[in-house]
């Protein structure tokens, strides 16, 4: 870079620093891969979001996690493939577009299935445009070169191939089964779309009557309007209580059905009665029990969850007005003879909330234990998907251990067409892409899939699968890593491991990297109902994208919920602001300063090689943690050495030599400065990517944007131990010197005389070298520094490593206060000595541990007696001992 005018304004502005710089980002194409051969390829597909909606708190999370990954990777050189792309998400979408068709008095079958799929494709468009323009808000590098929907051409032929071959396998049938059904969005849903809650209701005990009897047999439910669809009651063939019943008839009451007494292992003789009713048409397990004794299935509801003609006089009613009105009738005729409070799990749809009814319905369905039995067995090899955390991978195969079949099939006109033709005479039923060469004697299947059974497909059908040969499918997949939350491990996750490995036969991803959900400040979820979300681009308006980004990021460890606080959030502004300070300063002393002037061959001073020492710590830290997907303890790491090492510490060293008259000590400070920020800036870029790149821009440097250069490794030739001990001897001396002065109330503006008695002559030599430092920063009148010194009586002290620190302050010490300053100092060095002491002593430790662990530990100790010693000594001074 040309030396230039370099200036950032004197005031952070999250607004003005973000505005226009993701277009600049997207018309360089810096997002874009490349598909170098001479590159590694790197690959993340995004969770595609739904189209019925703006993104939550929850989605900038997780893409936030993903584009801090990509970001990272595409500086250390690899070929970054970022595939960016949206869910059609049929039940959510089909609702949003009908609830819009009401307001205008309008219903789906008015519109016509036609008119209705373009009413949702341009809902589509609307909320795509929506959803872009918040992935720039938030900076993610998407190549939207590659941009796909589920409902895309691409991807749909993808589905249509997937159904057919699992068809042809035989792991796709159709099929008349008790599903899960949603009478307000009339369809079926699969068993993980049913969210369970705990509900107060009844329990209804009966007596049914035995047919030419005065015998009756109990039986309690907690659905009576079920009643209408009993085909039998069964009990244990065990049970001595009913022995003499089985095979005998009950006189169904109200409805006058004679209906059979059947005995099956499946009934539990310990709870209640020991008898229950069957109703084969309107729950699961009795459709088993009537599989088992050939029971007719009678279904007394319409779709809708109004009770249909096989309810005789209720028909027409709702479920629920129905069970008030029959439990009148049956208490009325001295059937119903006891109601009971009962507290019971009760499913509700996901999506619409309403009380989901088991159901009788023909449906398709997928036959999963085949796939999950591959799945699992893919779990047990080396090309395994490695779950971080860990422990979400015991989660997922206790999932797939106790799978059951997938109901696929959904009553809705928006999504993936079934591919299964039906012949208008014959019934006969075809499935392929397009129905045989008489296509006029065939109809399609009216039905959609389940979303999830396209989006299983999502890291393959993106990249150009089924065509084997396309070349991001060769190039990019199987994909690297995938960001998502616990709560969809097996709606998703699961479905892609086994849709994958039944296709591809490989893993769909490397990594799952496991994330929890974001709650409130109390911990609460949020919710529309407690009035507690919070809008993202409210965060941003508020704070800018870095600042929400870098709270995210730094908040929670892997698996763990994330809890909001606006102080928080307010507290990384703060952080971008000391960023942005520093830079400032630092740019204005770089002013005409090239790129081609950074040279750190001259004369290392002690606070660069310190500082250049500290950089390798960070960007091993850093780089190590990152790559484990650990930010907090990264983040956490990035802001230490930028607060307090460069910001409060190198800078203000740096300023003697910038301010000075010495012009080859002047250009080793800039170089080291250039340098070092220019590197920070690398590294915070893909945590904080508006303000770095605003701040990169203004720095001397190489190439068009940080965004491509290159990610920073360590420099062993700039790694001096030796001199960072040194400093940290250095900073603890004038930390006990402003903490002394602090604590007598003097002022660093009032010079004080300073005596530091060195352990021995190197030392001495060392201190004096850094004198300037200490004249600096501690402001004496008189400074003295020797390995032997008269020590004062009445002087305030402090023990650093190596040496020890008196200031005169005669009229200004409480004795008492100092002692007992120095009584908790004693103990802090104490408990210190005694826990390194315990760790030294503790073989395991010794054995196992890394060699210079050990030794580090070693030198701990040999400090901490010494400081523990020499305060007891002071002590002792002043107690008069």
């Amino acid at each position: 870079m040309e030396g230039k005018q370099a200036f950032l304004p004197p005031k952070y502005d999250p607004e003005t620093v973000e505005s226009g710089r993701y277009e600049f980002w997207i018309k360089g194409k810096f997002f874009e891969a490349s598909g170098s051969e001479d590159k590694e390829p790197f690959t993340i597909v995004i969770p595609p979001p739904n189209v019925t909606g703006r993104l939550h708190l929850g989605h900038a999370w997780d893409t936030t996690m993903q584009d801090t990954i990509a970001r990272m990777k595409r500086m250390q050189g690899y070929d970054v493939l970022w595939l960016p792309g949206m869910d059609h998400a049929g039940i959510a979408t089909q609702a949003k577009v009908e609830a819009k068709l009401k307001e205008r008095n309008q219903t789906r079958y008015e519109l016509g299935r036609e008119k209705f799929l373009e009413t949702s494709w341009e809902w589509k468009e609307e909320y795509a445009a929506f959803i872009r323009d918040q992935w720039g808000k938030l900076g993610l590098g998407l190549d939207y070169s590659r941009e796909r929907f589920t409902l895309d051409d691409g991807l749909s032929s993808a589905v249509q191939e997937v159904f057919i071959k699992l068809y042809e396998k035989g792991l796709i049938y159709r099929g008349e089964y008790i599903i899960n059904w949603d009478p307000q969005t009339k369809t079926a849903l699969s068993d993980i779309e049913v969210i369970y809650e705990e509900v107060q209701g009844k329990f209804y005990h009966m007596r049914y009557p035995l047919k030419g009897s005065d015998e009756s047999i109990e039986i309690a439910t907690t659905r009576p309007e079920t009643m209408l669809g009993d085909t039998a009651v069964a009990v244990h063939p065990k049970d001595e209580r009913y022995k003499h019943l089985i095979g005998k008839k009950i006189v169904l009451p109200i409805v006058g059905r004679e209906i059979e007494i059947v005995a099956d292992d499946y009934v539990d003789m310990e709870f209640g009665s020991g008898a229950v009713k069957i109703t084969p048409a309107h729950d699961p397990n009795d459709f088993e029990i009537g599989n088992r004794h050939n029971l007719e299935r009678i279904l007394v509801m319409h779709e809708d969850g109004t009770m249909n003609e096989n309810a005789g006089k209720y028909e027409g009613m709702d479920r629920f007005e129905c069970r008030k009105h029959i439990v009148k009738d049956l208490q009325d005729m001295g059937v119903l003879f006891k109601v009971e409070d009962h507290t019971h799990q009760v499913g509700h749809s996901e999506r619409s909330g309403a009380v989901v009814e088991p159901y009788l319905s023909t449906q398709w369905f997928v036959h999963m234990q085949p796939l999950a039995d591959a799945a699992v067995e893919l779990q047990r090899s080396e090309e395994k998907v490695n779950f971080v955390p860990e422990r979400f991978e015991k989660t997922y195969l206790h999932w797939m251990d106790n799978i059951r079949d997938w109901c696929i099939s959904r009553q809705l006109w928006w999504g993936h067409r079934i591919p299964a033709w039906y012949h208008k005479d014959t019934k006969e039923v075809y499935v392929g892409k397009e129905p045989p060469s008489d296509r006029e004697n065939w109809d399609q299947d009216e039905d959609v899939l389940d979303t999830w059974f396209s989006s299983a497909l999502w890291p393959f059908s993106t990249m150009g699968w089924p065509d084997e040969n396309a070349e991001d499918f060769k190039r990019y997949f199987p994909t690297d890593v995938l960001v998502t939350g616990y709560d969809i491990i097996f709606f998703w996750v699961a479905r892609m491991i086994f849709q994958s490995k039944e296709f591809t036969g490989e893993r769909p991803f490397k990594d799952v990297l496991i994330h929890g959900l974001i709650r409130d400040s109390e911990g609460r979820k949020m919710s529309k109902s407690l009035g507690n979300g919070v809008d993202p681009m409210d965060v941003i308006e508020k704070y800018g994208a870095d600042s929400l980004r870098y709270f995210l990021l730094t908040g929670s460890t892997p698996g763990q919920d994330l809890r909001f606080y606006w102080e928080k959030v307010e507290s990384t502004w703060n952080f971008a602001n000391k960023v942005w300070n520093a830079s400032r300063f630092a740019i204005m002393n770089l002013d005409g300063f090239t790129y081609e002037d950074i040279d750190l061959s001259g004369n290392l001073s002690l606070a660069d090689q310190w500082i250049l020492t500290r950089l390798n710590e960070t960007i091993d830290h850093v780089t190590k943690n990152t790559n484990k997907y650990e930010f907090g303890e990264a983040g956490r790491y990035l802001y230490n050495f930028i607060w307090d090492d460069l910001c409060d510490w190198y800078i203000e060293m740096a300023k003697l030599p910038l301010y000075g008259e010495n012009e080859a000590d002047k250009q080793t400070t800039k170089s080291v400065l250039a340098h070092v920020l220019d590197q920070t800036m690398r590294m915070l870029h893909p945590y904080m990517p508006f303000i770095t790149e605003e701040i990169w821009q203004q720095l001397p440097h190489e190439g068009q944007s940080i965004t491509i250069a290159e990610w920073p490794v360590v420099d062993e030739a700039f790694h001096n131990q030796e001199a960072a001990r040194e400093m940290d001897r250095l900073v603890s001396i004038i930390k006990s010197v402003r903490t002394i002065r602090a604590e007598v109330d003097t002022p660093m503006s009032k010079q004080v005389t300073m005596l530091i008695q060195a352990e021995n002559d190197e030392i001495v030599r060392e201190l004096e070298s850094e004198r300037i430092y200490l004249e600096k920063f501690c402001n004496p009148s008189t400074l003295k520094i020797a390995s032997a010194i008269d020590v004062p009586e009445k002087a305030m002290s402090a023990v650093v490593t190596g040496a020890e620190i008196y200031l005169p302050l005669e009229g200004l010490i409480d004795f008492d206060k100092e002692i007992e300053r120095l009584e908790k100092e004693l103990e802090k060095w104490t408990k210190e000595v005694e826990r390194v002491q315990k760790k030294l002593t503790n073989t395991g430790f010794v054995n196992k541990a890394p060699e210079h662990v050990v030794e580090e530990e070693k030198r701990k100790e040999t400090d901490y007696v010494d400081k523990q010693k020499k305060v007891q000594q002071r002590l002792n001074e002043l107690k008069g001992k």
